[in-house]
């Protein structure tokens, strides 16, 4: 399985174009992808910079032969009364069996600009993993108590997954909602989380990098990068080119597993040149 994960910035460049067929095109250009996560998709956001379209739609189009499931975290209506959307896509050639989509927390915070945040999660079976759960998300980058929290929430998700793969429901019937579910305890959990830890310091002193490793009764989850680079420095994801948020690259786009997938990485790494976003999509194939 090969998959990318990368933040859009609503698939607007460097140069201010706004493309959905650029970022599908640099996404392919890393690998023949399987799964493809994106954060901040809009969808109904003309004022935007770039006014970007119906973009789900667009990268419906521009993916034939997948499927593809937008998780919106803001779903609201402006004045004149049409439907803005804002949030995750997962995109997929795989065989799929469950979609979810899962508000996270937002604890009130009036000291900086927030908004709503999601995890999308599409459990796919692939032919030699089995059933893998994905799960992408874009944690709140201006409020630390909210992003604690938000990664706090996505790692009980995961666990609870985890918990129903070891222990699944009685199923009453197989022609309901009641019907038999797939569970496993095959993660991958990527996407945003807004770790802006610039060296040299430390990132796994920061807490939310802490907290989404934290064991469960069924395992826990586990960075990518230290699986194949030991302690080399993760790669960059986020300010390389532009500056607007800080004075020097780091990383804030991860990659991260279930103990069970673990020994399965073969190959995590980012693109440091393509400019299509204000970040760098990150490749994983196991």
């Amino acid at each position: 399985m090969q998959l990318v994960t990368w933040n859009t910035q609503w698939c607007r460049g460097l140069d201010g174009v706004v493309s959905p067929r650029r970022i599908v095109e640099g996404a392919r250009a890393m690998a023949d992808f399987d799964v493809l996560c994106l954060q901040e998709i809009a969808q109904g956001f003309d004022d935007m910079p770039g006014a970007p379209g119906d973009q789900p739609a667009e990268l419906a189009a521009l993916l034939p032969g997948f499927q593809v499931f937008f998780g919106a975290a803001v779903d609201e209506f402006d004045a004149q009364g049409k439907r803005q959307r804002f949030g995750n896509l997962i995109a997929t050639r795989l065989p799929v069996a469950r979609v979810q989509h899962h508000p996270l927390p937002w604890p009130a915070d009036p000291s900086v600009s927030s908004m709503p945040r999601m995890c999308t999660v599409v459990t796919v079976v692939d032919p030699a993993l089995g059933p893998v759960r994905i799960m992408t998300t874009h944690l709140e980058y201006y409020s630390p108590t909210q992003r604690l929290a938000q990664v706090n929430a996505v790692r009980d998700l995961n666990a609870e997954a985890c918990a129903q793969a070891a222990a699944p429901p009685k199923v009453e019937t197989e022609r309901s909602p009641f019907q038999a579910k797939v569970h496993t305890p095959h993660a991958i959990v990527c996407g945003d989380f807004n770790l802006v830890v610039a060296p040299p310091a430390d990132l796994r002193a920061a807490p939310e990098y802490r907290a989404i490793h934290q064991a469960h009764a069924h395992g826990r989850l586990q960075d990518t990068w230290p699986l194949l680079h030991g302690t080399a420095p993760h790669a960059p994801t986020f300010r390389l080119f532009d500056r607007t948020y800080g004075p020097e690259p780091v990383t804030a786009d991860f990659v991260f597993v279930s103990d069970s997938l673990a020994p399965r990485v073969r190959r995590i790494e980012v693109d440091q040149q393509t400019r299509a976003s204000d970040h760098q999509p990150v490749l994983v194939a196991l």
